[in-house]
């Protein structure tokens, strides 16, 4: 059954987020980034991203941290591509898609399509491939076209 009820609160991110981040971590592709890499902490993690999200979608949050210098130190130990955050948009939208429907569920499936090309880019380059290999990946080259449209 498909949910009908848009994100309207700092606990449906707080769920949304959990069950994301349950099934990021458990990937064969990405979850060795969160998990062996960063070793990240998710009930420490958690509250900060969340904060992200609120600040994003309901601007009602205080985010004041360098959401990049997390990403380009994993991408300094194991290099992040297209393929990576092809698959971190997949989880997103399947992970939205799964719990809410409604604009703010829509504008976080944006935003996270647009978090996922500023920092493939900044990452490595302008000129980065997001084309993708298969794999049941979004290829991040479609969401630029998207994000043209």
């Amino acid at each position: 059954m498909r949910a009908t009820r848009d994100i309207s609160d700092r606990h449906d991110l707080d769920v949304l987020l959990r069950r994301f981040y349950g099934a990021a971590f458990a990937d064969p592709l990405i979850g060795p980034f969160f998990t062996e890499i960063a070793g990240t902490d998710l009930e420490v993690h958690l509250p900060r991203i969340a904060d992200f999200w609120e600040r994003a979608l309901f601007r009602t949050a205080d985010y004041g941290r360098d959401a990049f210098a997390p990403h380009a130190a994993l991408h300094s130990a194991r290099p992040l591509t297209a393929a990576h955050f092809g698959r971190w948009v997949q989880l997103w939208h399947a992970t939205v898609d799964g719990l809410h429907q409604g604009p703010r569920a829509e504008r976080a499936k944006a935003q996270g399509e647009r978090i996922a090309l500023a920092m493939l880019r900044r990452l490595a380059g302008p000129g980065a491939a997001t084309g993708g290999t298969g794999g049941g990946f979004v290829p991040l080259a479609a969401l630029e076209l998207r994000s043209v449209a």
